[in-house]
């Protein structure tokens, strides 16, 4: 697996780097909350301390779970039970205090990384038919009505991303980190400009419906 190591202290980060190479993995050290927040889609699970320089790591862990779903191990130094409570609940898959048993370690990692794959949903049909909508995935093809529309690459990966998701509400922060990559720029337009492309090229008014203050939802 790809591992991403988020700790600061160079003794821990590196035994852990070492560790990790040593059974097969991939670690990827990374020192700040905001190098995961901007990586995460290179690794495959993290390794969350919570004792980070530039944001607390309750606070990464509650901004990675508005974008990904990827398993997360907190190792830390915190053992107050407030803290493994909000973690926990905070979307982490498992909390260890500092210092671990490396074997122990490793099998909550893995044990981690075996639930999310068992909670994955299930591959569904590439062909999607929403109403007049027809959307296909792997040939990125949309017609409606029976008529091709031609939509710009982000255009479609925008609306497969909806589509794909009938009925589920979708954070502006989750299409950003999906489509461009980035789910925290300080301030973008892009994702509004293409939104009222899509919708205009759709030419069905109320078919993504606008959730104030938060994202939009595929409503058909």
């Amino acid at each position: 697996m790809r591992i991403a190591v988020v700790e600061d202290d160079d003794g821990v980060g590196d035994a852990l780097v070492d560790a990790l190479n040593e059974v097969g993995h991939e670690p990827r050290r990374m020192r700040r909350g905001a190098d995961l927040l901007l990586n995460h889609r290179d690794v495959d699970l993290v390794l969350l301390d919570l004792g980070l320089p530039d944001e607390d790591g309750l606070t990464v862990l509650r901004r990675l779970r508005t974008v990904s779903e990827m398993p997360v191990v907190v190792l830390t130094a915190r053992h107050d039970e407030r803290s493994v409570v909000r973690a926990l609940r905070g979307g982490a898959d498992d909390y260890v205090v500092k210092p671990a048993r490396l074997g122990e370690l490793m099998a909550r990692l893995e044990v981690a990384a075996r639930r999310r794959v068992a909670d994955a949903p299930v591959a569904t049909d590439r062909r999607i038919a929403s109403g007049d909508i027809v959307v296909d995935l792997d040939a990125r093809l949309v017609s409606v009505a029976g008529v091709d529309v031609a939509l710009t690459p982000k255009e479609f990966e925008l609306l497969a991303h909806l589509v794909t998701r009938r009925g589920e509400a979708v954070s502006r922060e989750q299409l950003m980190d999906a489509i461009w990559g980035d789910a925290y720029v300080a301030i973008s337009r892009s994702l509004d400009v293409h939104m009222t492309a899509l919708r205009a090229k759709l030419g069905r008014p109320g078919v993504i419906e606008t959730i104030r203050g938060y994202g939009y939802r595929w409503g058909s």
